[in-house]
C-alpha cells in the first residue's frame, strides 16, 4: 500500500508573468520531476485543495493540468485514494519501467514519523508560523555571543580535523565528568559516550542492547511515543500511568508482572525531571521507591535528563544516576535543550562495557560526532560558560512561563486546567469542555499558522490535552497564538466538532 508523502516540497509556484499558461507550467513541473526520477512510480501527489492553495492557483487550473497528465498516462487517480505517478506513459515507454521506490519505502524496516509529526516538522520552517508547542529555545535565548567567542578561540589554535576516539573527545569527556560530579554523578571519562544528541543514544541502545521482541516500560504519556526509535528496532512499549509524584510505582509493579508473563522486559525509560510532555517532576521519595523497585524487579533504567538543568523555581531532586550504586541506570544528557539543538551533541553515562559496545556501533554508523562541535562543547564546560548561561537563561524562561500562565488564566479559565511547571519548557493543557476534537483543533490551528502539539502524539488514547511550550514563541506570539487558539476552540465547540 502506497504511503501518502506529506513531506512534499510545496515551495514551487507557477509564474503568472510568463506567457506560458499556469496549467502548462504545472504540467511541465510534474513532467520534470518524473524525468529526473525525483517522483518515482507510486509517488502520491498531495490533495488538490492543499496543492492548489500552496501554488496560489485556482483548483480548476490544477485540475486541468492533472487531466492532461492523466491523459498522457503519467499519473492515475484512484477513487477515494488519491493521485499517483504511474511509472508508465511516454517516459516509461522510452526508458523502460520506472523503479517503484514506494514499494521499497513500504518494505523498509524503519517506521515513518506519525503524519502529524511530519506536518509539525515541515510547518516549523514556514515564514510567520507561531510555534506554541516547539521544544527548543528561541534563537534569542541561545548563547550566540559565548559560542562566537569559543569558535574564535578555536580558530586561533591548532585543532584536529581527523576522526576522534570512538567514545568521543577525551577533553570533552573529562569536562563532562567534572560537570556531572557537580550534580552528584560520579562518572569517569571511560564511562561516558559522546553522541549526536539524545535521539542517537536511543537508537544505539535499541539496536545494541535490547533484544527484538522484548518490552520497554515507560511513563504514559511520554515523548517516546512520538518517535519510533524503539518500535522500529522490534521492541514493544508498555505505558505506566503517572500521578502527581511521577511514575506510579504500584502500577509499575503490576505492569512488570503482566509484561513478564508474556515478554522479556529490557528497560524502563523515564524522564524524572521536567517530564516531556507533562512538565512534572518525580519527587525525591518516588525516586527512592523507583530505585528500590527496579532492584527488586531486576529492571535496568534509562534516565533521560534532557531538561534537568532547566529548573526555574528550585533544582529537582538528585538524579536516579546519582543514587545508582550498582550500574543499573543509563543516564542521557544533551545540550540540545538548554543550549542549542544545532550542536547535535549529547552524552550517555553507563557501565564501561555498555559504553564500549555502543561506541563500537556508533563508529559503524557515523564515525563519531562532529569534532568541531566536541571541541566547542569541551570549552563550553571547561571555561564555565554553561553555569553562566543557565544563570541568565532561567530568569528569562521564568518570565515567559509566567506570561503564558497569565494568558491561560485570562483565556482558558473554566475551559481547561493545567499545572504550573517548575522547570523545563512545557505546560500540559487539558481541555475540560466538550465536544472538542483535539485532532480537528490541531489542523484548524495549523491552517492559520498556529502550531500546537496534540496530546495523542504522546499517548495514542489521549483526547483532551495539548502540549504548549513557553521556550520558543515570543510574548507577542504567545498572545496572538493563544487568542487564536481560544477562538478556534469556541468555533469547534459551536460546530459540534
Amino acid at each position: 500500500m502506497e504511503r501518502s508523502d506529506s513531506r512534499l516540497n510545496m515551495g514551487w509556484k507557477p509564474n503568472p508573468s510568463l506567457d506560458l499558461p499556469l496549467y502548462r507550467q504545472i504540467e511541465a513541473y510534474v513532467r520534470q520531476k518524473i524525468t529526473t526520477g525525483e517522483w518515482s512510480a507510486g509517488y502520491r501527489l498531495p490533495s488538490q485543495r492543499i496543492w492548489a492553495e500552496s501554488m496560489g492557483v485556482n483548483r480548476s487550473t490544477l485540475v486541468t493540468a492533472l487531466d492532461n497528465l492523466t491523459a498522457a498516462g503519467l499519473i492515475k487517480g484512484r477513487h477515494g485514494g488519491g493521485t499517483f505517478i504511474t511509472g508508465s506513459g511516454w517516459h516509461g515507454m522510452a526508458h523502460g519501467a520506472m523503479p517503484n521506490w514506494n514499494e521499497a519505502i513500504e518494505e523498509g524496516w524503519y517506521y515513518p514519523n506519525l503524519p502529524e509529526i511530519q506536518q509539525i516538522n515541515q510547518a516549523e520552517f514556514r515564514p510567520g508560523i507561531i510555534r506554541l508547542g516547539t521544544g527548543e529555545l528561541a534563537p534569542e535565548l541561545m548563547p550566540q555571543d559565548a559560542f562566537n567567542d569559543i569558535l574564535y578561540s578555536l580558530s586561533q589554535r591548532s585543532r584536529t580535523l581527523n576522526y576522534l576516539e570512538s567514545q568521543g573527545s577525551l577533553e570533552l569527556r573529562e569536562a563532562l565528568s567534572a560537570h556531572l560530579q557537580t550534580t552528584g554523578i560520579q562518572a569517569s571519562p571511560d564511562s561516558i559516550l559522546i553522541v549526536s544528541g539524545s535521539l542517537q543514544a536511543l537508537h544505539l541502545i535499541s539496536v545494541g542492547l535490547l533484544p527484538r521482541g522484548s518490552a520497554v516500560l515507560l511513563e504514559k504519556p511520554s515523548y517516546l511515543y512520538s518517535i519510533h526509535a524503539f518500535q522500529s528496532a522490534g521492541l514493544k512499549m508498555s505505558g505506566i500511568p503517572m500521578d502527581d509524584e511521577g511514575l506510579h510505582i504500584a502500577r509499575l509493579e503490576n505492569a512488570s508482572q503482566h509484561v513478564k508473563d508474556q515478554d522479556h522486559i529490557s528497560l524502563l525509560y523515564t524522564i524524572p525531571s521536567f517530564h516531556n510532555p507533562t512538565g512534572s517532576v518525580m519527587s525525591d521519595h518516588r525516586r527512592e521507591e523507583l530505585m528500590t523497585t527496579a532492584r527488586t524487579l531486576g529492571i535496568s533504567i534509562l534516565e533521560d535528563a534532557a531538561y534537568s538543568d532547566l529548573w526555574l523555581d528550585k533544582p529537582p531532586p538528585s538524579s536516579l544516576k546519582a543514587r545508582d550504586q550498582e550500574g543499573r541506570v543509563l543516564h542521557m544528557g544533551t545540550l540540545s535543550k538548554a543550549v542549542s539543538p544545532g550542536l547535535r551533541l549529547g552524552w550517555l553515562v553507563g557501565p564501561e562495557p555498555v559504553i564500549r559496545r555502543l561506541a563500537d556501533i556508533k563508529m559503524q554508523t557515523d564515525y563519531g560526532t562532529s569534532s568541531l562541535a566536541q571541541e566547542a562543547a569541551a570549552l563550553w564546560f571547561a571555561e564555565g560558560h554553561h553555569a553562566e548561561h543557565m544563570e541568565c537563561l532561567r530568569p528569562e524562561l521564568r518570565r515567559r512561563r509566567d506570561f503564558m500562565l497569565d494568558l491561560l488564566q485570562r483565556h482558558f479559565h473554566g475551559m481547561a486546567k493545567w499545572k504550573i511547571p517548575a522547570g523545563g519548557f512545557y505546560i500540559w493543557l487539558q481541555f475540560t469542555v466538550s465536544p472538542l476534537s483535539i485532532r480537528q483543533l490541531f489542523h484548524t490551528c495549523l491552517e492559520q499558522n498556529v502550531l500546537i502539539h496534540p496530546g495523542y502524539l504522546y499517548d495514542r488514547l489521549d483526547a483532551s490535552h495539548i502540549r504548549l511550550s513557553y521556550a520558543y514563541a515570543s510574548p507577542d506570539e504567545m498572545e496572538r497564538g493563544l487568542q487564536f487558539l481560544v477562538e478556534a476552540v469556541h468555533r469547534l465547540m459551536d460546530s459540534g466538532s
